[in-house]
C-alpha cells in the first residue's frame, strides 16, 4: 500500500512498499482510507524497505480551488435566500398603505400587528442571509487567493523560490551597501532572515523537484 508521509510543513511525499518510475501514476491512501492518484516525481529516499517519492496529485482542480468554488456557491445561495425573504417581507405589506398606523381597537388591529410581525421576521431573515453571504464571499476570496499561491508541494516552486531568493539576496545586500533605505533598526535583520528562509525552501524544492 502507498501512503502519505509528511516531509516538510504542508508537504507530503509518498511512502511506498515497491519501487516506482518517474512519471508513473500511483494511488495513495490517506489515514481515512480514501485513495487519490498521483504522479511520481523524484525518489527522495530508500530506507527500511520503503521507497519515498515526491508526488504531484492528478486532479483538475486544487483543494483551494474546490473550497473557493464551494464558498462562492454558498454565497450565491445565501444571497438568493436573502432576496427571497426581502421580497416576501415587501409583498406582505403590499396592500397596506405606506405609513398607515395600527388602528388600536379596530377589528383589523390583531391582523395588522401579526402582518407587521411576519414582515419584520422575513426582513430580519433577509439581513441574516445577506450577512452570511458576505461571510461566505470573504472565505471564497481567501481560498481564491490561496489557489494562486505557489507552495513547496508544486514542481514550479523550485523556479519560483529560486527567483525569490535572488531578489531577497539583492535587497539584503542593497540594505547593507546603502542602496536601499532602512525602514527601522531591524530592517537588515529581517531581510537576512528572509534570505535564510528562502534558501531553506530552495534546498527543499531542489530535493523534491530538482
Amino acid at each position: 500500500m502507498n501512503r502519505f508521509k509528511k516531509y516538510y510543513p504542508n508537504v507530503f511525499i509518498a511512502e511506498c512498499d515497491e519501487s516506482h518510475d518517474k512519471g508513473e501514476i500511483i494511488e495513495l491512501t490517506n489515514t481515512y482510507g480514501k485513495t487519490s492518484k498521483h504522479e511520481v516525481f523524484n525518489l527522495i529516499a530508500n530506507k527500511n524497505g520503503k521507497f519515498y517519492y515526491s508526488i504531484v496529485r492528478i486532479e483538475d482542480k486544487s483543494r483551494a480551488q474546490r473550497k473557493a468554488e464551494r464558498y462562492r456557491q454558498s454565497e450565491a445561495n445565501h444571497e438568493l435566500l436573502s432576496s427571497a425573504n426581502s421580497h416576501k417581507a415587501s409583498q406582505m405589506l403590499a396592500d397596506v398603505p405606506m405609513g398607515q398606523p395600527v388602528i388600536v381597537g379596530s377589528s383589523k388591529e390583531a391582523g395588522h400587528r401579526a402582518l407587521l410581525k411576519r414582515s419584520d421576521t422575513a426582513m430580519r431573515k433577509s439581513i441574516e442571509q445577506h450577512e452570511k453571504a458576505k461571510e461566505m464571499g470573504e472565505k471564497a476570496s481567501y481560498w481564491e487567493e490561496k489557489a494562486t499561491e505557489i507552495t513547496l508541494a508544486m514542481p514550479e516552486s523550485l523556479a519560483h523560490f529560486t527567483d525569490e531568493l535572488e531578489k531577497a539576496k539583492e535587497y539584503h545586500q542593497g540594505l547593507k551597501s546603502g542602496k536601499y533605505e532602512k525602514e527601522h533598526s531591524y530592517t537588515v535583520s529581517y531581510a537576512n532572515k528572509r534570505v535564510k528562509e528562502l534558501d531553506k525552501k530552495v534546498q527543499v524544492a531542489t530535493i523534491l523537484w530538482g
